[in-house]
C-alpha cells in the first residue's frame, strides 16, 4: 500500500509519539543503499516510513538472516559475513537504545555503578562498540532524564566523538542524531558535545534542560521537530502501526 491508497479521512493533530516516529525516520534520509537497523518500536516505525516516503533506498531485514520487503516478504538473502561486511565498511545505520548517554554521545548498556561491582546488570556491552566504530549510530531514548543524559557514563558500550577522536578511529564513526521523547538532538556543540537541534511541539528548552545531566548547548531558538505531512500520518495510523503501539512508548 502506498500514500496514495491510504483513506483520506479526517485527521487528528499530531501525537507525541508521531513527532518521536517522525524524528526517527529523518536519522535516514540521505542514506542511501545502507542497512537501517532500528533497536525499538519506534525507531522501526521511522524506518518503515522512511523507506515508504523519502528514503526507498533503505534495505530493511528481518533482524536475522533475511532481507524484506516493507511488508515482511523475503527479498534476499542476509549471510552473516554479508552483515559484517556492511557493517565493518559503514553500509549499515543503527539506532540503538542507551541506559547513559554522555554529551559526547558515550553510550552505556552494561551495567549502572562500577564495573567490578554494578548496583545494576544491564544487557551487556554487546555489538554497541563495533556498531559505533564502524557505521553510523543513532540513538531513541523513550523517557528523557538525567538518569539516562549524563555527565559520565559508568561502562562505555557505545563509543563517543572524544574517545573515538582520542583513539584515531574516525574514519566511519558518525553519531548523526538522538532522539528522545523530549526533542531531537546532533553532535555540534563545542567540541563535538550534544545539542538540542529541534523540540518536540509541546515541549520547551526549559524542560530538556531540567532533564539533562550535563550542560547542553542551547541556542536562543530552537525549531520544532517537522510536522509529519499528512500522508505521512495517514501511512503511521492506517498502514504502519494501526495498533497504536506507540503511544504506549510514548505517551502525551
Amino acid at each position: 500500500m502506498t500514500t496514495a491508497d491510504v483513506t483520506r479521512a479526517p485527521l487528528l493533530p499530531p501525537t507525541r509519539a508521531e513527532y518521536c516516529v517522525i524524528a526517527c525516520a529523518e536519522a535516514w534520509r540521505d542514506n542511501g543503499e545502507v542497512l537501517a537497523s532500528p533497536m525499538g518500536l519506534i525507531p522501526s516505525f521511522g524506518a518503515r516510513l522512511a523507506k515508504r516516503t523519502f528514503a526507498p533506498d533503505l534495505l530493511l531485514t528481518d533482524g536475522e538472516a533475511m532481507l524484506v520487503g516493507l511488508d515482511g516478504t523475503v527479498e534476499g538473502w542476509l549471510p552473516y559475513r554479508r552483515h559484517l561486511t556492511m557493517v565493518t565498511g559503514g553500509r549499515r545505520h543503527v539506532m540503538m537504545g542507551a541506559s547513559q548517554i554522555d554529551r559526547f554521545g558515550n553510550q552505556n548498556i552494561s551495567c549502572i555503578g562500577d564495573w567490578a561491582r554494578p548496583a545494576r546488570q544491564l544487557l551487556g556491552v554487546r555489538g554497541a562498540p563495533v556498531n559505533t566504530l564502524n557505521n553510523p549510530v543513532s540513538y531513541w531514548i523513550p523517557k528523557h532524564s538525567a538518569r539516562v543524559f549524563v555527565e559520565r557514563v559508568d561502562m562505555v558500550s557505545g563509543v563517543g566523538y572524544d574517545r573515538a577522536e582520542a583513539a584515531g578511529v574516525t574514519r566511519y564513526h558518525r553519531l548523526p542524531r538522538v532522539v528522545s521523547d523530549l526533542g531531537v538532538f546532533d553532535f555540534t556543540g563545542p567540541g563535538r558535545s550534544m545539542r538540542l537541534a529541534s523540540l518536540h511541539p509541546g515541549v520547551d528548552a526549559g524542560q530538556v534542560r531540567a532533564a539533562t545531566g550535563f550542560e547542553l548547548a542551547i541556542a536562543d531558538e530552537v525549531p520544532y521537530t517537522r510536522e509529519p505531512t499528512a500522508g505521512e500520518l495517514r501511512l503511521i495510523r492506517q498502514v504502519i502501526d494501526p495498533q497504536g503501539l506507540r503511544d504506549r512508548e510514548v505517551r502525551g
